[in-house]
């Protein structure tokens, strides 16, 4: 609890301490007892009557505090003294309920918060010294110690240990990591000390650019809180010139029709009107129950850049997935070669050199396999043809390294491979020299993944590869995809994306999952774009909506999960909160409804939509 938490209990529970006494001394003078009440009234109402006064004095009154403010002061002031302090202790029972609510969502941010580190260790003249990470450059090297936290993504050079990775992925196991493993910024090292080659600046790490995306998620509103927003700008002033014609127009109508006024009962009623009206409950527990829904998924390691990605991730019907790295572990490994006029160590040798600038995962394991050094003086040029491959100028010779389409459109006829997995083929100087056989595995957790979208309410799972027909089917087949797409070049997974888009109805969305720089225009274009965040390409993170921290597919169908309870609740609310309002608002207009039901539809609604609310914290077992 904050000490503006504390400060503000200590005020709520001095008044109602007061009320108490207060109600018990027997009082017969009037001005005596308005001097009593006025004591726990400006204890407890004295911050709420400043903000009304600073609201009218930059001409915008049409607010809570001005409502709380003028339904008050009017009580005192027909001598409803107990009533409009009562009014006033309970709305800040009901502010301090909303505080304490936000505060808690809060505390997953601010766990996240802890992960910046405030320092890296560098080696210098012998000694460990602890520099600014901001100064550390690409390609130098820091220490991480046990208990330390890892300030900048790099590749570990010296050592082996297990690293706490909760904070950034929500998953409690530890992972080990060795010589040559990729380790991100944010986790901590746990048993052993560690020697890290630095691949990134650290503004550029996993670390800063998580936090960035956390700090600017409140930024995207959803449609539910633009429409409260609009709602409560319009609604106040509107219930405001209701109440004054409410306490104005019957007791002229009974002067005319009567012959005499009636003022003090239809003003009470106005006032009562007033509390009634506050929007309080609308406008507090909506973007809270957004708050607290993606303080939640951040806790379970899913990023969700905004609250309007929330609500469409709850109208998921379709969800497309890329294969590599999405549903598959990316990890590659040369399984066979096959080789026709050349010998097998040969033809590695030309597909090594041929992708030894790629970054691609099937280009490493080719070069992982190769294992020897690559002299670059013999590469003359490369050229990476997008969706299909490679063409190198490797000792002269025009060395082309790629899938069938890349060889079909040079018109070279290869040797069928019915292996599953993917298949490289080589030729060189237009002639076909064999194939390389490459392995992936799948995750475990993909079957299960599909599974659970189903039940989540998606209608279709499709699979959008580059794969071949023999690789594409065999996996789709395994994991139980509904509908599955080979042989596609980045342009056409973008326009398979649109026709799902087309095919989709209005209140229906259409997400993509994607891990690399390929999938980054599919995850643009999408209703909701989701990343790898782990093994991810920057480009695709940076154009996604929704990022998995750990690379989890299973998170996908928790994400629709999180955003399908926090949208049920917020539906729950602005049900709940417009009913009550409307049937006290009538009910007071004729006088049935008295202050103590004006409280609880203004307080105790209010209330109850917070608490409501943080049921959206509640991510763990969806």
């Amino acid at each position: 609890m904050s000490k503006k938490q504390k400060k503000n209990l200590i005020r709520i529970i001095s008044s109602l301490f007061l009320l108490i006494i207060i109600h018990f001394i027997p009082v017969k003078n009037k001005y005596v007892e308005f001097g009593m009440y006025m004591v726990p009234y400006l204890i407890v109402g004295h911050d709420i009557l400043k903000k009304a006064f600073l609201s009218i004095k930059n001409h915008e009154p049409f607010d809570e505090n001005f409502l709380m403010s003028v339904a008050t002061i009017g009580a005192i002031a027909l001598g409803e003294y107990h009533e409009g302090v009562e009014v006033m202790l309970f709305y800040q029972i009901g502010e301090w309920f909303q505080s304490y609510a936000v505060g808690k969502s809060r505390k997953n941010i601010a766990a996240l918060m802890d992960i910046r580190p405030d320092y890296a260790n560098i080696e210098k003249d012998g000694e460990i010294v602890q520099v600014d990470p901001n100064e550390i450059g690409i390609g130098e090297e820091i220490i991480v110690k046990v208990g330390e936290k890892i300030p900048i993504d790099g590749i570990v050079t010296e050592g082996n240990t297990s690293l706490n990775t909760s904070a950034l992925t929500g998953e409690s196991k530890p992972k080990d990591v060795g010589v040559n493993d990729q380790v991100i910024s944010g986790c901590i090292n746990m048993t052993s000390p560690i020697r890290i080659k630095t691949t990134k600046l650290f503004t550029d790490s996993t670390v800063s650019k998580v936090l960035d995306l956390i700090e600017n998620a409140t930024s995207n509103k959803s449609k539910s809180e633009d429409f409260i927003s609009k709602f409560a700008r319009y609604y106040t002033p509107a219930v405001c010139y209701s109440a004054l014609a409410l306490a104005i127009i019957p007791p002229l109508f009974i002067r005319i029709t009567a012959g005499h006024w009636d003022f003090a009962t239809w003003i009470f009623r106005a006032l009562t009107f007033l509390v009634i009206s506050c929007p309080c409950a609308l406008v507090i527990s909506i973007p809270l129950s957004f708050f607290a829904g993606i303080g939640g998924a951040s806790k379970e390691g899913i990023l969700i850049k905004g609250s309007n990605y929330l609500e469409l991730l709850s109208k998921t019907r379709y969800v497309a997935f890329d294969k590599t790295g999405t549903v598959t572990l990316g990890i590659f490994e040369v399984t066979t070669i096959h080789n026709s006029d050349l010998d097998k160590e040969k033809l590695l040798e030309y597909a090594a050199y041929a992708e030894a600038y790629s970054n691609h995962p099937i280009g490493k394991s080719i070069l992982k396999e190769y294992k020897n050094k690559i002299d670059k003086d013999r590469i003359k040029s490369v050229k990476e043809i997008a969706g299909k491959g490679v063409l190198a100028l490797i000792d002269d010779k025009e060395v082309l390294v790629g899938n069938q389409k890349l060889m079909d459109e040079n018109g070279i006829k290869v040797n069928e491979c019915h292996d599953e997995g993917t298949i490289i083929h080589i030729a060189v100087d237009k002639s076909y020299k064999g194939h390389i056989h490459i392995g992936d595995k799948i995750k475990d957790t993909s079957k299960k993944a599909l599974e659970e979208l189903k039940k989540a309410g998606v209608r279709k799972n499709i699979m959008l590869t580059g794969d071949d027909e023999n690789t594409a089917i065999s996996v789709s087949e395994k994991l139980g995809f509904d509908e599955v797409y080979y042989k596609l070049l980045p342009q056409d997974k973008v326009d398979r994306v649109n026709n799902l888009l087309k095919q989709k109805k209005e209140n229906e969305a259409v997400v993509f999952v994607g891990d690399g720089i390929n999938d980054a225009p599919v995850i643009a274009l999408a209703d909701v774009g989701i990343a790898m965040g782990s093994l991810g390409s920057d480009a695709a993170i940076e154009a996604a909506d929704v990022v998995l921290m750990d690379d989890d597919p299973l998170k996908v169908s928790k994400a629709i999960k999180i955003a399908n309870k926090c949208m049920r609740i917020v539906y729950e609310n602005i049900t709940f909160a417009i009913c009550v309002k409307i049937i006290t608002l009538i009910l007071s207009a004729f006088g049935i409804a008295q202050m103590w039901l004006a409280i609880f539809a203004d307080v105790g609604v209010m209330i109850i939509a917070v608490i409501n609310a943080i049921r959206a914290l509640g991510v763990k077992n969806l």
